[in-house]
């Protein structure tokens, strides 16, 4: 197998994948050639391809350019999305090239440097990033490779060349943070997800765990308060964090002040009073102690904590405005779990408690869709209206059976519809609008700035 002194090209079948395009990023940044194949053009490929990396999106052996078909200098890197019968991977497992998981790079990568990894089946994005700011603006520095396109760098790479650190959010899918080796670890959440990899929950479970052994000796875990992390070894330090009175990191004194929040932090290293939000939502709260708790144990100050918070500018598609006037809010978030759902929409309704809210969900994944009908349909029964795109399949087949209507099935609102994506606008404007918000993983991100920009001239013309 190659080593990194080695490689002078990386192909990456997929490279449009937000964790594979952090990827591509370091690679070019290194001085290498990259390039790659991805099914579509995205705002991240545009993005990708502005900075340097050349990407095709036919799945054609033809466009492989051939410095990228020499197997002693090219690392070929793939995401598990890509089914094993795609001809380019073939071609080049065919050759024996050295083709290796996105998992498995960033742990090449990341070994040698101090791990600070984020697990979880969700909040890991926004934890993530969040800590990883906090590391780049204090004097301890951090790169970092991330879930999401961080608004303050709109990048979800960052580098450091003084820093031995590096903040990795730690993928449970196809269980990739089993390549990775923690230094410091949290764990947000241990909810049942891709089932389609697990089987089943307490497989899930059991992967969670052997993530936790994977901490180094001499590491650290910091968990959400309650999560069943079972028996830890004796050469890790536990701690718990949550927005309870109960956990080693505690949020106290939460108020909401013009939209954003404030709280003290209570912790190990003592009390920091006036931490303010640059981000809305009460589950951020939660998150920021989170973040806060692995800055601080991994060496940053609280006076550089409490300075830097507040210019954290979220992530793109987490809990952001796109419109905000007196008129209509209109939100955009990638919650895609049931309890990704419930915590945006709770956030949503502490802050706008008297407001009309309508949700567009677009479900991710048949068999997503398939195990968690019910909790979705619970989840989403606490808004006004509904409107259920039918469901992005990314990698999958379709399931008999298995649509947007399964959802409907057990809803007890009764304002819910199925619409197209070519409706939404038209649907949407029929009836009572004050708080509107778009939820989902697939592919309603490209619905949402024509969305954005009709819902401003509707504004306009009222």
């Amino acid at each position: 197998m190659l080593q990194l002194k080695d490689i002078k090209n990386v192909y990456f079948v997929g490279v449009g994948g937000i964790g594979m395009s952090a990827i591509a990023r370091f690679f070019k940044y290194e001085g290498l050639n990259v390039a790659g194949y991805d099914r579509v053009l995205t705002v991240l490929t545009k993005e990708l391809e502005s900075e340097g990396i050349d990407i095709h999106y036919d799945d054609d052996i033809k466009q492989i350019a051939l410095n990228y078909q020499h197997k002693e200098s090219t690392l070929v890197v793939y995401t598990p999305a890509i089914p094993q019968e795609h001809s380019e991977l073939k071609y080049f497992i065919g050759k024996g090239f050295d083709v290796r998981k996105r998992a498995a790079v960033l742990g090449l990568i990341s070994q040698g440097m101090q791990s600070v990894c984020v697990a979880g089946t969700h909040g890991k994005t926004t934890i993530s990033s969040m800590t990883a700011h906090l590391y780049k603006q204090s004097a301890v520095g951090c790169n970092a490779f991330l879930g999401g396109i961080v608004n303050n760098y709109k990048t979800n790479f960052l580098h450091d060349a003084h820093s031995r650190v590096v903040v990795l959010e730690a993928d449970e899918f196809d269980r990739s943070f089993l390549h990775l080796q923690p230094h410091l670890a949290l764990l947000s959440a241990m909810d049942a997800d891709h089932l389609d990899i697990y089987g089943d929950a307490e497989t899930i479970n059991d992967a969670f765990l052997e993530f936790v052994d994977k901490i180094e000796a001499g590491g650290v875990l910091l968990h959400k308060l309650g999560l069943p992390v079972g028996e830890v070894s004796d050469e890790i330090e536990v701690f718990t964090y949550s927005i309870t009175d109960n956990a080693d990191f505690s949020a106290h004194n939460i108020r909401l002040v013009d939209g954003l929040y404030h709280f003290d932090l209570r912790s190990p290293f003592g009390i920091i009073k006036g931490l303010k939000m640059g981000v809305p939502a009460l589950v951020n709260v939660e998150n920021a102690v989170g973040a806060i708790g692995l800055a601080l144990l991994g060496g940053v100050e609280g006076d550089e904590i409490k300075a830097s918070l507040p210019t954290f500018e979220g992530i793109r598609r987490r809990f952001q405005y796109r419109i905000k006037s007196d008129d209509l809010v209109f939100i955009d978030d990638y919650a895609h779990h049931p309890e990704e759902i419930n915590a945006t929409l709770n956030s949503v309704k502490a802050i706008y408690p008297d407001s009309h809210i309508t949700v567009i969900f677009q479900p991710h994944l048949y068999t997503r869709t398939r195990d968690f009908a019910e909790g979705f349909a619970a989840s989403l029964d606490v808004c006004d209206r509904v409107l259920l795109l039918d469901i992005y399949p990314a990698r999958e087949m379709p399931i008999a059976g298995v649509d947007s209507s399964l959802i409907v099935k057990y809803m007890k609102n009764r304002e819910v519809e199925l619409v197209s994506k070519a409706d939404i606008f038209k649907v949407l404007i029929g009836r009572k609008m004050e708080v509107v918000l778009t939820l989902g993983a697939g592919d309603i991100d490209k619905e949402v700035p024509l969305l954005e920009e009709e819902l401003n001239v509707f504004i306009s013309n009222k």
